[in-house]
């Protein structure tokens, strides 16, 4: 949510005072009129994070009876999980104004404003939607506690996975929490699942990747040796793993990076194909409910605070795993710990707030590498998206002028754009580069970037000086050709920029947070003694660690296994 504060009033403004009525009726087969039991649709529009939200009302009568989109430009892996639930929502409220969905605030806002309007077509009025717009709230209550062997915190890939491993260990009484109303974290926006190793995809390319290198390829990590060769096992598990309930990540572009397909992002698919497992194990599934703090029998852990709304109660475990992700969507953790990171956007989702980190402290838990970040290169402006590819582009200010060394990145990059007039900088690239990358093309084809046939139209598109663009053109075309240095580059780019043009406006941002509690290679937490907490695991974002999205799912499953085995123990 933090991400979007900045433009979020504007935007506010612009969707409540801008919509206007335009509620299309369309009569079901066999209807009369308005009458009381007649069948009718009423069409209406609204705003959402990618634009134009158009969705049918099916009514009978005045009674709301179903809701189907017509189109949208929202990410899928937002919208199949949100419209669900928003629907369920406005259909028992029989209102839009409702409680948005966590996690998919803009999607909710477009569709509330669009069913609000779309009734205007039988003459039902209701209060302006805003982003504000919420239901009815309720009293505080204060519940008995909950039971369960197993308490997962967190319901993204490393959650998931702990729950799918601890089940296929042979533990039936498990409960899964997310704060969010939607689950996946931010796996599910990923394009690459790197750090595989022994799969299909690669067999099949020729590739073979040992263990034991890749181990060697870890060297410079944070990781224990321990957690290393644990993480190297696992990794040439996942692909295995992931293909028993359906998950195939079919296209290797090299190394250890792998896709869905050659035209489909890994995230999502992974991401479906786990909840849709979780769901057949049967696993108690909390969404909307978060992990306010952990419950201690001396020195054990042995169950977690939890608030759902309004309603706070315990849930007391045999064993609690945290996969509570990180904290780059926490302007306050990451002034205090990485100085200088907290004026910098994030690409990671909004729930990756930090939310145990003051739980950790409290408890003389250890936390290590708090100050170490992930920072990618580049997002697409005013979006979460990860854009850019390859090498031979160029970064503009508003001006149409370079303003840095384009290999340079980290949180230098991130500052110099910022420090850019009106803190613009634009992604400036040529055809070759575009038919090199799959997402540079889905993002074309998404509307996310411009295009044009003349640099001078694609800086009247961008809205950014055309006479300094085609300037630093030049210059550059120039270094490749060696007639002169490039005035920011020791070496020269190796190829010429060549029309159709494109473009979009950028900044970097901060993707991962890499300091964490600190887990050995059982996925067990230590404390500041460095000693193992009992009943304590955890894995993901939340733990110290130079992995990422694969290594969340290679240490979930860990987690799962071992936390089950701890529970067999004690039962």
């Amino acid at each position: 949510m933090k991400k979007i504060i900045l433009w979020l009033l504007t935007f506010t403004l612009i969707f409540t005072v801008g919509c206007t009525p335009n509620a299309k009726i369309t009569k079901g087969v066999g209807a009369e009129g308005n009458s009381e039991n007649s069948i009718n649709s009423y069409e209406g529009t609204g705003r959402g994070f990618g634009g134009e939200i158009k969705l049918e009302l099916v009514t009978e009568g005045e009674k709301m009876i179903d809701i189907k989109i017509i189109s949208n430009s929202e990410s899928s892996p937002v919208m199949n999980r949100a419209f669900p639930v928003i629907k369920e929502r406005i259909l028992e409220a029989q209102s839009p104004i409702v409680d948005s969905v966590s996690g998919a605030t803009f999607t909710s806002f477009g569709i509330k404003a669009a069913v609000a309007e779309a009734a205007k077509g039988y003459g039902k009025e209701f209060e302006k939607v805003t982003f504000t717009t919420q239901g009815p709230q309720t009293e505080r209550r204060d519940l008995e506690p909950v039971r369960t062997k197993l308490l997962i915190v967190g319901g993204g890939p490393a959650g998931l996975a702990a729950a799918i491993s601890a089940k296929e260990s042979g533990l039936d009484d498990i409960i899964l929490i997310e704060k969010l109303d939607i689950l996946s974290g931010n796996g599910k926006f990923d394009m690459n699942f790197f750090d595989m190793i022994n799969s299909k995809a690669q067999h099949e390319a020729g590739i073979t990747i040992t263990q034991e290198e890749f181990i060697e390829s870890k060297k410079s990590s944070t990781d224990s040796i321990e957690r290393k060769t644990v993480w190297a096992q696992g990794a040439s598990e996942l692909d295995g793993w992931l293909r028993s309930f359906g998950v195939n990540l079919n296209y290797n572009y090299g190394g250890t990076n792998h896709m869905a397909e050659s035209d489909a992002y890994a995230g999502e698919h992974i991401q479906d194909g786990m909840e849709a497992k979780l769901q057949e194990l049967g696993v108690d599934l909390r969404t909307g409910t978060k992990g306010l703090d952990l419950i201690f029998e001396g020195d054990k852990v042995v169950g977690v605070k939890v608030q759902h709304k309004n309603d706070y109660y315990d849930i007391l475990a045999d064993a609690v795993i945290l996969a509570t992700g990180g904290f780059s969507a926490n302007k306050e953790l990451l002034a205090k710990y990485a100085p200088g990171a907290e004026i910098v956007e994030t690409s990671n989702q909004m729930g990756a707030t930090g939310d145990f980190v003051p739980v950790f402290e409290k408890n003389n838990l250890q936390l290590e590498n708090m100050d170490v970040l992930s920072v990618f290169k580049l997002i697409i402006k005013n979006r979460r998206d990860l854009t850019g590819a390859g090498d031979g582009f160029i970064l503009v200010n508003k001006n149409g002028e370079r303003f840095v060394n384009e290999a340079s990145s980290g949180l230098p990059l991130a500052h110099k754009i910022l420090e850019q007039e009106e803190g613009k900088a634009y992604y400036i690239y040529d055809e070759r580069l575009y038919n090199s990358a799959y997402r540079l093309k889905k993002h074309n084809d998404l509307g996310y970037h411009e295009k044009a046939d003349t640099l001078e139209e694609l800086a009247e598109k961008l809205g950014i000086n055309g006479e300094n663009l085609l300037k630093s053109v030049d210059t550059y075309n120039r270094s490749v050709a060696g007639e002169i240095q490039d005035p920011f580059r020791e070496k020269a780019f190796t190829e010429k920029f060549t029309g159709p043009y494109y473009g979009v406006q950028v900044e970097s941002a901060i993707h991962m947070t890499k300091g964490g509690v600190l887990a050995n290679e059982k996925t067990q937490v230590l404390n500041t003694n460095n000693e193992v907490v009992e009943g304590l695991y955890a894995a993901g974002e939340v733990t110290s660690t130079s992995g990422a999205y694969s290594a969340a799912v290679v240490f979930g499953r860990i987690a799962g296994s071992q936390a089950a085995e701890f529970i067999k123990t004690i039962n």
